[in-house]
């Protein structure tokens, strides 16, 4: 095993012990260059390891801080991916001027439960925004979205947006920039409800991916999980 690698390994291993908790600012460069005793260059490679895993964020000007998505993963099954381009189902089927659509089963503000509130680094006592809504193409049911979102970072959202594209609201009007996601992906059955609002057999199976994602500073602003129907081609695009 190469230098670096075992210095990310040491490093992912402490942060998945609790040693580094979501939000804690890992040590600077040169204090982690003499705690492992080694080069900057073996750092930095073992830092883009980490990033490239989801376990870390850059935060310009301020450092490098622990993500909150470890949390979501620790006991999950299923797979896990990091992306660096997150798009949206709007934004992914615009090349082919397919319309999407949504139709919104509830939009409301709400105390987030423990497991949201951890994975968006927050406190029950604060309010998010819970989205439930159906995505359509061309008037065929694609997912069902369970959405949470901070309203202190997502302001002024409203039922215009959710029938439309939240993602285009958030990079076009509020001028944030969304990064990436952490992602954990398996195969569920449909509830009762998303029998009716995708129009399959109660038996068939879909494709859940539940994710925490990113703002391009590290800060989360969504918990989210999304049954997709089981003929929805999924990709895992990464900048890293």
């Amino acid at each position: 095993m190469s230098k670096y690698a075992k210095v990310a390994a040491a490093l992912q291993s402490e942060i998945e012990q609790g040693t580094y908790e979501p939000g804690d600012k890992l040590p600077i460069t040169p204090d982690l260059c003499k705690l492992y005793g080694v080069s900057n260059t073996t750092i930095k490679k073992a830092l883009d390891e980490l990033e490239q895993l989801g376990l870390i964020a850059r935060r310009r000007g301020s450092g490098i801080y622990v993500k909150s998505a470890s949390s979501l993963l620790k006991g999950q099954q299923g797979s896990s991916a990091t992306s660096g381009q997150m798009t949206g189902l709007t934004a992914e089927f615009a090349r082919t001027k397919t319309t999407v659509t949504s139709d919104v089963h509830e939009f409301t503000i709400v105390h987030p439960s423990q497991e949201v509130a951890d994975s968006l680094d927050m406190s029950t006592q604060e309010f998010v925004y819970y989205i439930c809504r159906t995505r359509l193409t061309e008037g065929k049911p694609r997912n069902v979205e369970y959405t949470y979102m901070p309203i202190s970072l997502i302001p002024g959202l409203v039922e215009e947006h959710v029938r439309g594209s939240i993602y285009h609201y958030i990079e076009d009007e509020l001028g944030l920039k969304i990064g990436s996601a952490h992602r954990v992906l398996r195969a569920v059955l449909p509830t009762e409800d998303e029998v009716a609002w995708l129009k399959v057999e109660s038996g068939a199976p879909l494709f859940e991916v539940r994710q925490v994602a990113y703002l391009d500073d590290g800060v989360p602003f969504e918990y989210s999980t999304v049954h997709h129907t089981s003929d929805y081609e999924f990709y895992v695009v990464s900048t890293h």
